[in-house]
């Protein structure tokens, strides 16, 4: 199946913005599916991780290492949706001016625009189900935007987990499990994974 990888994208920020809407006020500092991080670092190492993933189209690097983010939200608030909704309105932007480039410079290497876009939309819906299912809210990821990111997910996981140890060892689902939850298992999450009580 082709996937259009600017689509891909939008909605992948479509859905990572509607689970940052949803944080609740007294849920920033909460435990998240990665274990080591609050919901304020993956939201913040969220942000950066678009910008990085841009920054040799745009020229302009992350303020900070995506690696090492912030326990704070100093730099958005009172409005953390605000700001990120213009840095995912930035970074669209970037990829969609290389959209006829038959290939753009990514940190993972050279590839064209829509698959460096796709790459994008994969850490972006990864990390807004990680905010949404850290705050409890019923903001699934579908099966549609499961199955577009099946690609993506092939492509770089394996080699980043391998290379950088970013992500965790593939997590075993049972044989019946959803595509969402496949790609989760894949990307070393849990799909069951639930918050502790606060």
């Amino acid at each position: 199946m082709s996937v259009d990888g600017f689509e891909l994208l939008a909605d992948a920020h479509d859905y990572l913005l509607a689970a940052v809407r949803g944080v609740p006020a007294d849920a920033w500092g909460a435990a998240t599916p990665c274990s080591e991080w609050t919901v304020r670092q993956v939201f913040n190492h969220a942000r950066l991780d678009q910008q990085a993933l841009t920054m040799q189209i745009t020229g302009e690097a992350p303020a900070s290492d995506p690696f090492e983010p912030a326990d704070a939200l100093d730099g958005d608030a009172p409005d953390p949706a605000a700001g990120l909704a213009a840095l995912l309105g930035a970074a669209m932007k970037a990829w969609e001016s290389e959209r006829a480039a038959e290939s753009v410079p990514t940190p993972m290497g050279p590839m064209p625009a829509a698959a460096g876009a796709a790459v994008a939309a994969l850490d972006a819906a990864l990390h807004g189900w990680d905010i949404a299912r850290a705050t409890g809210q019923e903001l699934p990821l579908t099966e549609a935007l499961a199955v577009g990111l099946e690609g993506p997910a092939g492509q770089i996981v394996d080699f980043v987990r391998e290379s950088f140890g970013k992500f965790g060892p593939v997590v075993e689902v049972p044989a019946q499990a959803s595509r969402a939850d496949r790609l989760l298992a894949f990307s070393g999450r849990d799909p069951y994974w639930s918050a502790p009580a606060r």
